[in-house]
């Protein structure tokens, strides 16, 4: 089973774009996934190519009309995810992208101006994504971002099966900080237990600083990481303070 992606965009020339180098490239080249872009004006209804309109109530900006879009989709829909970018959306997972690269693909509707129709959320079975809280010209760049993480996930892809599993949000924490060559750099040294050749050791020490660095950072997914309440990041229990 070949991963294939469709998008629908108004821009298809942004496609491949970083998608058809490094590793997803790469893949692409040797068909462990396939890329097919479809421009949504070529489904207007009137001469002038003509899918967007003002908003209804009035206020800034254009929306995209829901019956150039739902032609578009149609057009492509095959059973396969339908994903619509959208800072409205529900936001990326790791574990939403491992579902999506186990699949067969997706479509991936890329927005402009000031976004969608609401109707084509009701009428066809679109899942708004969000890939962070911040506002993009439009969602293309957000739909590279979709592929490239599941394309990596792909078998072959990775140089090694395992290069992933210790990563960022793989096992619900931040990954471990790494360190290489030289040994030191500007008065700054690698830590010792990391030269210490000791696996029992380095493997500690790498959980305990990716625990305290994801309390510190991300408090979010230190609580959906569900540690109980009063251990420190090594696992000890705190001692309480006393009055």
């Amino acid at each position: 089973m070949t991963f294939r992606a469709s998008i629908l965009t108004l821009y298809p020339d942004m496609f491949p774009g970083p998608l058809g180098t490094s590793l997803a490239g790469r893949a692409l080249e040797e068909g462990k996934w396939a890329l097919d872009v479809t421009n949504i004006r070529d489904f207007a209804v009137d001469k002038h190519k003509t899918v967007d309109d003002t908003p209804a109530g009035g206020g800034a900006g254009m929306v995209l009309r829901c019956d150039v879009l739902a032609a578009a989709l149609d057009s492509v829909a095959d059973g396969r995810p339908t994903l619509a970018m959208s800072p409205r959306g529900k936001p990326l997972t790791q574990a939403r992208v491992r579902e999506l690269s186990a699949g067969e693909g997706a479509i991936i509707l890329c927005g402009r101006f000031e976004g969608f129709d609401e109707r084509i959320f009701e009428a066809r079975d679109v899942e708004p994504v969000s890939i962070g809280d911040y506002i993009l010209s439009g969602g293309e760049l957000g739909a590279m971002v979709v592929l490239d993480a599941c394309i990596r996930l792909l078998d072959g892809v990775m140089g090694a099966a395992s290069s992933g599993e210790d990563e960022s949000f793989e096992t619900g924490l931040l990954e471990y900080p790494h360190y290489t060559r030289p040994q030191e750099w500007e008065g700054r040294t690698i830590p010792e237990v990391l030269r210490s050749g000791d696996h029992a050791k380095i493997a500690a020490w790498r959980k305990a600083r990716a625990i305290e660095d994801t309390r510190l950072r991300r408090p979010d997914l230190w609580q959906a990481h569900g540690e109980l309440a009063g251990q420190s990041p090594s696992g000890v229990q705190r001692e309480k303070k006393k009055d």
